[in-house]
């Protein structure tokens, strides 16, 4: 028997491949444009002149980019007027490197519609990798038109091939050569932008058959908010989309087992090398107990000493007749534990040493290698482990030789040790649990009408500094209280020297979380008594239309000192 076919199935029909209602309004959807960019009503780009912060660059790596250091001075660029010559005939590639991020989409649309119709906007397909192929098409006004405002990378795809060697720097140069490329925007983390400098640095000169170079301009992006230079980059984009959607989960969760009243739930959120994203959620939701992996670094604090402040928070809550509680757990907190730091980095350290003795070993030959490797220390602590989390200490490395933290589960293993001792120190309360990890759930969800300006605006920011002759900048925002100022951040100044894969690396150096912050200050003043009582809050979804759509994240509206939560990137707003 075969489905009627009827006005309601063609309705439904008509939704699919990204056309539901919701998806059709938010294209529809007005973003702020910073007053900088706006000239007789319509868009126009900016130059830029030298600003009033210069960076300190590593000596070392100064010397690696001589070019890029002698053209920025290490100066940040700041927007100093609407452009008055026009340039045309550019043909720009811009491409996704890394993981998802909320928002990518409206880079694209800002930077097409400030390089305007005289210009030439290519997108490159699947990344770093698609772009040493020459897999790039023409970015029309009808692609813009479908994309902006919405989620995701799919547009073009991303993948995190990096572009580091002699071999692929001369890919990527015959490619421009061949199809003509002025200027390449790479829109990533830090090593995406890290990669940005050095191409920046390689393509400066001789690439084109007049002895010019390629420009190269970075837009930062990263949904776990590590990359941030202070007041002159608060943020990265994605990060505000993917908070507000973890914290309407745990919101959730908060108001069900309050309903329940039987349940802790030990929630890990994404964020590897920071707890920005943990400490956002936290000030958004108020949860029973927030773990931050730089606080437990700074306090020595040991995982019995973790386990046994859950413990206690447990029993004296279950005193009280709340039997019940949330646990917020940032993904990399196994890292920062002290002993935990030192041995994974040995293990890292040894996996990739022993790499040919480990393979095709099973995992428990492998653990019995390893001990002998390891320093008695890091030995006996890889052994005093939970079985499963010994395995999943062994599993494979990422391209950077480092532990991928997402597929440990510390959530599974503080719930486990916290009931064995709950147990120990009172056999009467009940203490029953569930695990969670939101990690790629809120990567591509609809960017936030934040993000979907922030981007906007990164995009038009890129667009301008190409135009404007520059290279080997990251395009950036200030003051996102007070009408944003448009920045181009020299890439190359930023970079240090950290181990990567045991050898020495010029990489943008992460930004943690700051114990000494208004954002972590407030979450330590208050933390007392959300453990105490139940006073947590359900944000809700993220809006687009209503009350809370124009808040930025919490935490960068208490860092950066603003008056209020809303952001304005328009004067008239």
């Amino acid at each position: 028997m075969e489905l009627e076919r009827t006005e309601l199935t063609d309705l439904l029909a008509l939704m699919e491949n990204g056309h539901s209602p919701f998806e059709k309004a938010i294209r529809a959807m007005k973003v702020s444009v910073c007053e900088a960019f706006k000239k007789s009503g319509a868009l126009a780009p900016v130059t830029f002149l030298p600003g009033t912060r210069t960076l300190e660059p590593n000596p070392e790596v100064a010397e690696a980019f001589p070019n890029s250091i002698a053209a920025s001075k290490n100066i940040i660029l700041s927007a100093s007027g609407a452009m008055t010559e026009k340039v045309s005939g550019k043909r720009v590639a811009v491409l996704f490197s890394g993981g998802p991020a909320a928002g990518g989409h409206n880079v694209l649309v800002g930077l097409k519609e400030i390089l305007g119709p005289t210009n030439t906007l290519m997108g490159v397909k699947a990344g770093p990798k698609g772009l040493m192929k020459g897999e790039l098409f023409e970015i029309t006004d009808d692609h813009v038109k479908g994309i902006i405002n919405t989620g995701g990378f799919d547009f073009l795809g991303t993948d995190r091939t990096k572009i580091e060697k002699p071999d692929d720097i001369d890919k990527v140069r015959n490619v421009c050569r061949e199809q003509n490329i002025d200027a390449i925007v790479i829109i990533g983390g830090d090593d995406s932008n890290t990669n940005a400098a050095l191409l920046a640095e390689k393509l400066f000169c001789d690439v084109k058959e007049d002895g010019s170079g390629v420009q190269v301009i970075g837009v930062p992006k990263t949904i776990d908010g590590d990359l941030q230079i202070g007041d002159d980059l608060p943020i990265s984009f994605g990060f505000d989309t993917a908070t507000k959607i973890y914290a309407e989960k745990v919101g959730n969760l908060l108001r069900d087992t309050a309903s329940s009243l039987k349940y802790w739930h030990f929630v890990r959120l994404m964020g590897r090398s920071a707890s920005h994203v943990t400490l956002e959620v936290a000030l958004q939701t108020h949860p029973t107990i927030t773990l931050i992996s730089e606080e437990v670094r700074d306090r020595n604090t040991t995982l019995s000493e973790i386990v046994d402040i859950i413990a206690l928070t447990a029993i004296e809550r279950a005193k009280n007749g709340l039997n019940y509680g949330v646990v917020l757990v940032p993904e990399g907190l196994i890292e920062f534990i002290p002993g935990f730091t030192t041995m994974i980095d040995d293990l890292n350290d040894k996996m990739t040493q022993f790499k040919d003795d480990l393979g095709g070993k099973s995992v428990r030959e492998q653990l019995l290698f390893i001990y002998s490797k390891l320093t008695q220390d890091h030995g006996e602590l890889l052994e005093s482990l939970p079985e499963a989390i010994k395995f999943m200490l062994m599993s494979d490395r990422d391209q950077h030789g480092n532990l991928q933290v997402s597929k440990i589960e510390t959530e599974a293993m503080l719930s486990h040790e916290v009931k064995l001792r709950i147990k120990e120190l009172d056999g009467n309360v009940k203490f029953e649990y569930l695990n969670h990890f939101f990690g790629y759930e809120a990567r591509c969800g609809a960017s936030t009408l934040f993000d979907s300006s922030y981007t906007y605006n990164l995009g038009a920011t890129a667009g301008s500094l190409i135009l404007d002759g520059r290279t080997g900048y990251m395009a950036s925002l200030r003051d996102l209280d007070k009408g944003a100022k448009p920045l181009g951040i020299p890439i190359a100044s930023l970079l240090d020297i950290e181990m990567r894969k045991g050898k020495p690396a010029k990489v943008i150096e992460k930004a943690l979380v700051k114990l000494d912050s208004p954002a972590f200050l407030y979450l330590k003043s208050r933390r007392k008594l959300w453990a105490e009582k139940d006073l947590s809050s359900s944000p809700g979804p993220a809006q687009f239309w209503g009350p809370t759509s124009r808040q930025m994240p919490k935490t960068v509206a208490l860092n950066r000192k603003y008056n209020s939560l809303d952001f304005k990137f328009d004067a008239d707003e």
